[in-house]
């Protein structure tokens, strides 16, 4: 029987760098991961391509999607929808690949009551004052919804606890090398692969 692949949940507060991380993740020579694109209803940044950075919906298809059951995970986050589609990383995980996901906090906590199996990762800032530093810089946002980001993310780093692992991006390389080390470990946690060892037990 082939051993199911991993799903890998990589999440933390805006701003912190999740896609940038995850952009490394990737770029490694030796990444094995299958990565799952999310939805959003948010309008892609400068650089972001539809269908590889994310699935840009309208709310309307999004709420369409919602109401299909069509999506693992969704989200309402300053304003804008963010979801998972379901049945990509369904298949994916049947086939023995590992699917890694980069998704909000409140996404996050809806897989792990739906796939509790999975690894679950948080990003954390090396402090407050970097954050804010880092979503100033983007750019992109008016000084409300900075505001309004900054409140958002006290309360997401709140809920670390419920995170199987907590990674500083304080260094991006670094970050990527914690988490493949955490994904090599836990790929050789005994409930994972015991099973197959105990055959070679069976009486024949």
């Amino acid at each position: 029987m082939k051993e199911k692949g991993l799903l890998i949940v990589l999440s933390g507060p805006s701003g912190v760098g999740k896609g940038t991380v995850r952009q490394a993740v990737f770029s490694r020579p030796d990444a094995k991961f299958e990565y799952s694109i999310s939805m959003t209803t948010r309008k892609p940044r400068q650089g972001e391509i539809d269908g590889i950075d994310y699935f840009f919906k309208s709310r309307e298809e999004f709420e369409r999607l919602i109401a299909a059951g069509k999506l693992l995970e969704h989200a309402e986050y300053v304003g804008n929808y963010y979801g998972t589609p379901v049945d990509y990383v369904k298949q994916t995980l049947d086939s023995g690949k590992d699917v890694f996901l980069e998704i909000e906090v409140q996404g996050a906590k809806q897989v792990r009551e739906k796939i509790p199996e999975g690894l679950f990762i948080f990003l954390m800032p090396p402090s407050l004052d970097e954050l804010e530093s880092r979503i100033v810089g983007r750019g992109t946002e008016s000084v409300e919804l900075i505001h309004n980001r900054m409140d958002a993310a006290r309360r997401e780093i709140e809920l670390m606890s419920l995170y199987d692992y907590i990674v500083e991006n304080d260094n991006v390389d670094l970050a990527v090398d914690r988490i493949n080390a955490i994904v090599q470990a836990e790929h050789l946690r005994s409930e994972r692969i015991a099973g197959k060892y105990i055959k070679m037990l069976e009486v024949k």
